[in-house]
Order: C-alpha cells, then sequence, then structure tokens
C-alpha cells in the first residue's frame, strides 16, 4: 500500500510539471535525493508532515485554474490515481504536552492549484504521526461544505449511507492516517485541522517530543507575491509543580510564560519556504532524583463514567542516581515460518544488541520456538564476554524461520536436560533470589489457547512469590493477537510492545529489550482501599518502574482521597522503598484524554479476556467520547452543506449520560464510512499458514482482471471450443508487464473490430 502510494505521488509530482504560472515559476522538482533516499524509493516520497494531494484518475483535468494553458492531449486515464501535492498557503501548529502525552492540533489552508476551475477532483489528506500516535480527529472547509470525522458505536453503523470503501481512509502506514474528502472544485482553497495525539520520548530524565513538521519544498506557492507565515505554539505542564529546564528546540522559540511546572511558547514568522526540520524541544523535570505525585479531577458534565479521576506518576529521574536490577532472563523468540526474512534478522539484531548490554553478574538463556523448541543452553548462564559471544553465534547459526507458531509449550516448559522431565520456565524463575526474573516473548503469530495461557499464567505467577517473573511481550505484525500480549504482559507487571510495520521491528524491540533492561523499582503498591469507597486502577497491576520510561497510572474513585498516600517498593539493591506523594488538584490537565489510549487499549485487552459485552460497550462508549479509536467503534466522515443547514443535529444522544451517538439525517448532512481502524485479535489461518507479517496478494493490474474477466465469460458461452480458456489460464501465471502490454494490443485490435467478436460471443450473457 506504501508502495502504491508512493508511486502515486511519483506520477504526481511528474504531471504537475504540466502547469504554467506566468512569469513566477513552475512547481519546483522534488529535491535531489539524498544518499539514503534513491529515486524511486518509498520513502523519498511519502508524507514527513501533513499534507493534501489531489486525486487525479484522468490527467486532462490538470491545468492552472488562473491561468489555462495549452496542454497537449493526454490519452489513458491514471490507474492508480495519481497524487499531486497541494500548495499550502498557511500553517500553524499547536502543541499541548500534559505528563508524558502531547496533543497536537495543525491548523492550514491548502489550494487545488492543479485542476481545471470547470472541473473537480477528490483531495486526500495525510497525517504522518509522532510516536506511539492517535488520530483523534480531522475538520475541513471548502467553499460552502464542512466536512469532520466522528466515531460512532458498531451498532450505530446501520444509519451511514456509504459503504466503507480503502479510498475512503486508513492507516497507509501505522504512524500515517490517510483520509479522502470527496469532489473539491479546482482552485478551491480548503480549511484544514487535524487533531492527534503522540507520546513524549524520555531518556535519562529528559523529555522529548518529536512533531512530523518537514514540508517539501514543491508545497510552497507557486506566486512569490503570496504571504506564507508559519506559526507555533508549545505550552507544557508536567504536573508536578517544580522548576522545568529546557533543554533544546528545532526553531527560535520565543518564552511566553513560565511557573512551577509549567512553560509556555510562541514562534511567529513570514517565511520563503515551510519548515524543512520537524519540530523537536525537550525538557527536564527531575534531572537527578525519582520524583512522583498524584492528580485529582472531577470528570467532565458528560463523561460516561461520573467518578472522580485520580493519576499517580513516577519521574525515575537520571539514570546514574539509580541501581538497576541483577536480571535473570529467557529470550523467547518465535523462529516459525512467517518470520522468515526482515522480522527475524531485525529481531537476531536487537538480541544480539541486548546480550551485549548484560551485566557479567547477570544470568540469560535463549529459547527458540517453533512447533518445537531449541535452547541455547542447558542451564542459565552468566552473561560474561564468552558467554555472549557464544551466544551470538548460536542466535546466527540456530535461527532460521521454519515450523509453525507454538507459544505456550515454550513458555511453560524448557527442557534443561534431554533425559530429564521438562521443567517449567515460569517456575524455575519463580524460585531465584536477589533479582529480576524477566522473559521475553516475541512473536508474530496468533494461537487457539490464548485465554488457556493467560488463566495459567495468572495462576502460576500470582503464586511465584515475592518477586515473580516478568513477562515482556513484543508483537509483529497484525497476524498476532496484541492484547493477548497486552493481557499476558500486564498480569506479570510487565511491558508490552509493538511494530505493526516490519521496518519498525528491530528499533521497537530495541526499546522494549532497553526498558527491561534498565528497571529501577519493582513491586510496587499503594495502599487506598481503607480511605475510599471504591476504586479502580489502571492498570490493575501495577507494572514496574524502569529508568527509561515515566511509569503513569490512572482511575477512578469514589469517596474522600487522602492529601497524602504512600507509594512502596523494591529498589534495585533490594532495600525497600517508601515515597510520600502529595495530592493536588489539577484544574488544567485533561486526565480523561490524557489517559484515555491507556484506559481504552486495557480495557480492550479485558474485555477480550474475560469476553464480557459490557466492558465492550464501556469501551465503546469512552472511544466516542474521547475520540481515541477503538476495536468497538467506526470512524464516520460527516459532511455538510452549510446553505442546507438546519437545526436539527447530525449527530444526537441516544440517552442522556449513555455516551452512545446515533446517525440522524437532518437532509443537509451526508455520512461516508472508513474502514475499520483497529488492529483486530489476530488471524489463526494466517499464523497457520505462515503467512508473513504485511504481506498482501499480488493482484493483476485492474484493466488485465476485467480482460481476463471478459475473455472467460467469452470461451465458456462458445463451451471451450477454443483455446482461449487455456491461454488465459496461461497469461494469469505471466509476468504483470507482460500482461500490461498484452491488455494493449487486445485494445489495439479492437478497434478493428475486434469488440464486435466479443459481442456475438458473449451475447445472452451478463453483457460484461
Amino acid at each position: 500500500m506504501a508502495n502504491d502510494f508512493a508511486t502515486a505521488v511519483e506520477d504526481g509530482l511528474k504531471l504537475s510539471k504540466r502547469l504554467y504560472f506566468g512569469k513566477d515559476r513552475a512547481v519546483s522538482p522534488p529535491r535531489v535525493p539524498t544518499s539514503m533516499e534513491k529515486p524511486g524509493s518509498v520513502n523519498m516520497y511519502m508524507p514527513k508532515a501533513p499534507m493534501l494531494y489531489a486525486v487525479i484518475p484522468d490527467p486532462k483535468i490538470v491545468d492552472n485554474p488562473d491561468i489555462p494553458s495549452y496542454q497537449p492531449h493526454v490519452h489513458g486515464r491514471c490507474d492508480p490515481p495519481a497524487l499531486i501535492p497541494l500548495q499550502m498557503n498557511g500553517v500553524e501548529l499547536d502543541v499541548d504536552c500534559y505528563l508524558d502525552t502531547a496533543f497536537v492540533r495543525v491548523s492550514g489552508s491548502w489550494r487545488v492549484h492543479c485542476v481545471m476551475g470547470s472541473k473537480s477532483c477528490d483531495c486526500r489528506i495525510a497525517i504522518p504521526m509522532g510516536e506511539e500516535g492517535s488520530i483523534l480527529g480531522v475538520e475541513v472547509e471548502v467553499s460552502r461544505k464542512s466536512y469532520c470525522t466522528r466515531l460512532i458505536a458498531l451498532e450505530d453503523k446501520e444509519g451511514v449511507e456509504k459503504a466503507a470503501r480503502p479510498e475512503n481512509g486508513g492507516f497507509l502506514k501505522p504512524h500515517i492516517f490517510t483520509l479522502t474528502i470527496p469532489q473539491i472544485d479546482g482552485g478551491s482553497l480548503l480549511s484544514v485541522k487535524l487533531h492527534w495525539s503522540q507520546k513524549l520520548s524520555y531518556c535519562d530524565g529528559e523529555f522529548s517530543l518529536n512533531v512530523p513538521f518537514k514540508f517539501p519544498e514543491y508545497v510552497t506557492p507557486a506566486i512569490k507575491k503570496i504571504p506564507k507565515k508559519e506559526k507555533i505554539l508549545l505550552n507544557v505542564n508536567a504536573g508536578t509543580g517544580t522548576e522545568i529546564l529546557c533543554k533544546t528546540t528545532s526553531h527560535p522559540l520565543k518564552q511566553l510564560r513560565r511557573e512551577a511546572g509549567k512553560l509556555g511558547f510562541s514562534y511567529e514568522s513570514e517565511v520563503l519556504k515551510w519548515s524543512s526540520n520537524d519540530f523537536s524541544f525537550s525538557y527536564t523535570v527531575s534531572p537527578s532524583h525519582m520524583v512522583g505525585g498524584i492528580l485529582l479531577q472531577s470528570p467532565p458534565l458528560h463523561d460516561v463514567d461520573q467518578r472522580e479521576m485520580f493519576s499517580i506518576y513516577f519521574y525515575p529521574g537520571s539514570q546514574q542516581s539509580r541501581k538497576v536490577f541483577r536480571k535473570d532472563i529467557i529470550f523467547m523468540v518465535d523462529i516459525s515460518g512467517s518470520m522468515q526474512g526482515k522480522p527475524l534478522e531485525d529481531t537476531k539484531n536487537a538480541l544480539s544488541a541486548a546480550l551485549a548490554k548484560l551485566d557479567p553478574k547477570d544470568l540469560f538463556n535463549i529459547i527458540a520456538f517453533s512447533g518445537e523448541t531449541y535452547l541455547f543452553s542447558t542451564s542459565m548462564e552468566l552473561a560474561t564476554k564468552e558467554a555472549v559471544e557464544r551466544a551470538t553465534q548460536w542466535i546466527g547459526v540456530n535461527l532460521i524461520a521454519e515450523g509453525s507458531t507454538d507459544i505456550l509449550l515454550p513458555l511453560t516448559k524448557v527442557s534443561f536436560h534431554s533425559d530429564l522431565v521438562l521443567v517449567e520456565a515460569v517456575d524455575m524463575l519463580c524460585k531465584t533470589r536477589g533479582s529480576i526474573p524477566t522473559i521475553f516473548l516475541v512473536t508474530d503469530g496468533a494461537v487457539e489457547n490464548e485465554r488457556h495461557i493467560c488463566d495459567m499464567m495468572k495462576s502460576r505467577l500470582t503464586n511465584g512469590g515475592p518477586i515473580c517473573p516478568r513477562i515482556y511481550t513484543f508483537g509483529i505484525g497484525l497476524y498476532c493477537n496484541h492484547y493477548f500480549l497486552h493481557m499476558l504482559a500486564t498480569i506479570s507487571r510487565g511491558h508490552y510492545g509493538a511494530a505493526y510495520d516490519i521496518d519498525s521491528v528491530e528499533l521497537g524491540l530495541q526499546k522494549l529489550f532497553t526498558k527491561g533492561l534498565s528497571m529501577v523499582l519493582a513491586n510496587i503498591t499503594i495502599d487506598m482501599l481503607k480511605d475510599l469507597d471504591e476504586f479502580e486502577v489502571y492498570p490493575s497491576r501495577i507494572p514496574d518502574c524502569t529508568s527509561e520510561t515515566p511509569l503513569t497510572i490512572s482511575g477512578r474513585y469514589q469517596g474522600n482521597f487522602p492529601d497524602n498516600i504512600k507509594a512502596k517498593g523494591l529498589l534495585g539493591d533490594l532495600s525497600d522503598f517508601v515515597m510520600e506523594l502529595k495530592a493536588q488538584h489539577a484544574k488544567d490537565i485533561p486526565l480523561d484524554r490524557v489517559f484515555a489510549k491507556q484506559q481504552i487499549d486495557l480495557l480492550t485487552a479485558q474485555a477480550w479476556f474475560s469476553e464480557d459485552k459490557q466492558l465492550e460497550e464501556k469501551v465503546a462508549k469512552m472511544s466516542v467520547q474521547t475520540g481515541v479509536i477503538s476495536e468497538y467503534t467506526s470512524m464516520i466522515i460527516l459532511e455538510t452543506d452549510e446553505g442546507k443547514r438546519t437545526e436539527s443535529p447530525s449527530i444526537k444522544k441516544e440517552s442522556e449520560g449513555s455516551g452512545s451517538q446515533k446517525i440522524v439525517d437532518s437532509g443537509a448532512s451526508k455520512t461516508i464510512s472508513l474502514q475499520s481502524l483497529g488492529i483486530g485479535f489476530g488471524d489463526l489461518i494466517a499464523t497457520t499458514e505462515n503467512i508473513p507479517p504485511g504481506a498482501e496478494e499480488a493482484k493483476l493490474p485492474e484493466v488485465a482482471e476485467i480482460f481476463v474477466k471478459v475473455a472467460s465469460n467469452c470461451c465458456s458461452s462458445m463451451a471451450n471450443k477454443c483455446c482461449c480458456m487455456c491461454c488465459i489460464q496461461c497469461c494469469s501465471n505471466l509476468n504483470d508487464r507482460f500482461v500490461i502490454l498484452l491488455t494493449q494490443v487486445c485494445t489495439a485490435l479492437a478497434c478493428f473490430g475486434c469488440l464486435e467478436c466479443c459481442s456475438i460471443c458473449c451475447s445472452g450473457s451478463d453483457g460484461r
């Protein structure tokens, strides 16, 4: 899909050379690619900032709407349609950072500068998002119409007028969301507002924000006299009430305000060309020591849950100030046939890098699993230099993709001696003392007995002694059940990671391994039962705090929250940890929005595990209210004709306090459904057939498919009296370029009367 998009943009840039802008200039060609970006590569044409494209199926409509010019006649159509990047007239970036989450809003205006004034085309919006980005909404105004996205519960989808189509919108890549606005007239100006959330990176006591904001030169307006204004607003609220220190910034920001725990900046300038760098900003909250606190807040008026909200946070501080635990680690790697190629190679690279980071006092082992299990060693090994070198060599020789996926076997049984009974891995790790026993599970597949695995692990881990084994899970692609992996990590106080795109496997695994190897505070407990009538915590089992990630938990409660509570845990030197957390009311931090994605993901995993329909309904209501996509909601585009606007709302509450919404046809609105934006619950069939993650079935070009259908019907009606059917069956296995050439030849022959032959052969059939 990304390849098709890149090809369409490349074709669009070639088409844009037809445009004439008088004495100003033509649209600039693509910049000269760097050594890392070869001409025609996918990465060169992928959006690195919010972009709009004109969807051009018919190249004859391409022209300057202001200065029509002579255009050579173009034969044929673009299949797939070309994408011409629209020129941008203005852009404003507004970012609010709360705790470890950033809410990003981009407002801009784009002009359909490449389509005749008498013609129209669809416009496609592409939104690249930062780390763990989640799309929240899109609003578009053009001429007398407006468009906006909404989330609706799946059961309310019946009111949507049009069926979902892939071109309406979806994820081009896991971090790039696309949306198509239909039929915009040439020369129109589109005012667009884009909303998404993303996570702040954290390393050694420093938070970092990086927002995609790198615009290519060819989106700069061709007319030089048009003023080009670029504006950035940044607000930071760490929630701590302590001083924040600004470290680095990519753009010349002007400080507007500085308060305890808060910062405000702005940047505004008229520019000759748009920003060629991503917007980045970093700051420290607690440079040397761990800090923590509690934030309290009342729910919004229309919240589906009217219980009071709370959040507890821990910032670990700099790595030098904390001692990490000694570790006993088992790396479990899926080597089923579907992992062949890049997924397994990247996994091996990340695993080798993680082994190199182990302390010589740490113990480790490696298990490769498919239908069988393969062990690096018959016992846990000290991570000496010699042992790590042997393990690296073993990885290169033995981690070969073959067989099927069987998670339960290696997770529960490890053969340490071929002549002895299989010993359960979790039980073995439970016997360790003075260390954090950890299992890293990497897989790209789903299995049938996932709920049984969770039940069994829950039973074993809760009875596993003072320090039970942690399970860190990592899912690759969309064929594995990410909610199963999320649940498995939650049960064990571990962490979960994912790479939906195979290009991000190595980086994602490195982050998860680094997180698991840098635990500084374990067995965290916060006793609130004696003071509250009722409370609910997300996640239910508090994970460990690492030096690489701030720990934030959230929840709801009823009763009087105490002014101070104590958090207890275990430090890396095995000494007891006690911290007094002070509660404060967070009036200017939207806790419901900050923790919406975390809670929706956790509740979805719980709903899958328990098969609880009420939990599914709760998730759907939270999703509709906060705008965060879920497995139980669907996104629609709501089109409103301003000239026919009535007082009747297009979407209204079904009942007060219910949180659900229902589509209402006001006569001035239309709705367009998008395909499911959720990641799903795995694919057992794809796992069984060892289909690699991200694989797509090869398809013939659309024209060739039509030719095959026509010829098949033709030959069927002639009772297979000629060899045409055999010919078509043979052609279906030929190279795509040859098939295209064949169809072009047949089209040329049709001009000399072959269509008449087909009309005779196909008479009485379906007419195709």
